[in-house]
């Protein structure tokens, strides 16, 4: 088990004020990790800490907008100055509200493209040259992507173009910085947290939602709390370049949001 330890390294996690980034968090410190956590919310960010330094390790809180790229970008120097070294990235901000076809914008469709895959590159990208100063076969990009991104649905073309970007993205990167650096993605399914809150509070959606999931159930955060976390250790040090789909088996598209048709 000593291999999805991640002692003495050095991680950042984007989007962790709750959710999928709050677990990863959590679970990246708990296997050995000091950690800068960032978010909108202050106060959210203040509560993962808590549970980061409970483990006994540090974390760095940096309230931010991550849609701004020079501040996703800033968090890599910030933790290098921290910690006095960065080895895993999780790019887990992100994320883009289903819209019908006609009410998607161009300029819609290019915020999803920025929100998704420009963070990512440019925070990897400032990341790299940081972490290649203490470079000893520890070092990893991790990316969240979505099941939307390798399948097809309604109402998602914002959504699921950006996350298909991002995954290719993924294989890309991990093309440009191997042997150095490692950079893998998750294909993330339906995950209890906020953004299933509507569809969680709906029985007749939950259980469809369920009854089309092979596994018969919804994820949790620390289902993908622990892919990350092997992606980024010596388990999963032969890995790159690789999308982990952490879904529960579903493979295609899992309800109907009612969005209308074409008249």
């Amino acid at each position: 088990m000593d291999r999805f330890a991640v002692p003495g390294t050095a991680a950042i996690v984007t989007g962790a004020g709750r959710g999928l980034g709050a677990a990863t968090a959590v679970g990246l410190a708990e296997a050995g990790a000091d950690v800068l956590i960032s978010a909108r919310t202050e106060e959210q960010l203040e509560s993962v800490a808590q549970q980061v330094r409970e483990t006994g390790r540090q974390c760095v809180v940096v309230p931010a907008d991550l849609s701004d790229l020079e501040a996703v970008a800033g968090l890599a120097q910030a933790a290098y100055d921290a910690f006095g070294r960065l080895d895993t990235v999780v790019n887990n901000v992100g994320g883009t509200f289903p819209r019908a076809f006609l009410d998607t914008s161009t300029g819609y469709l290019e915020r999803a493209f920025s929100f998704n895959v420009g963070t990512a590159h440019a925070l990897t990208r400032a990341a790299v040259p940081l972490m290649l100063k203490n470079a000893d076969g520890r070092q990893s990009v991790v990316t969240i992507s979505s099941m939307m991104g390798r399948t097809a649905d309604r109402g998602f073309v914002a959504y699921g173009t950006a996350k298909a970007a991002l995954a290719h993205w993924t294989r890309m990167a991990a093309q440009d910085l191997a042997p150095r650096i490692r950079v893998n993605g998750i294909y993330v399914g339906s995950i209890l947290t906020s953004s299933l809150e509507y569809v969680a509070a709906q029985p007749e959606l939950m259980e469809q939602l369920e009854s089309r999931t092979p596994l018969g159930r919804v994820g949790e955060p620390e289902d993908i709390a622990a892919a990350v976390l092997y992606l980024a250790s010596r388990a999963g040090q032969y890995v790159t370049g690789k999308l982990v789909e952490v879904d529960g088996g579903i493979q295609q598209p899992t309800m109907d949001l009612g969005l209308p048709d074409l008249e």
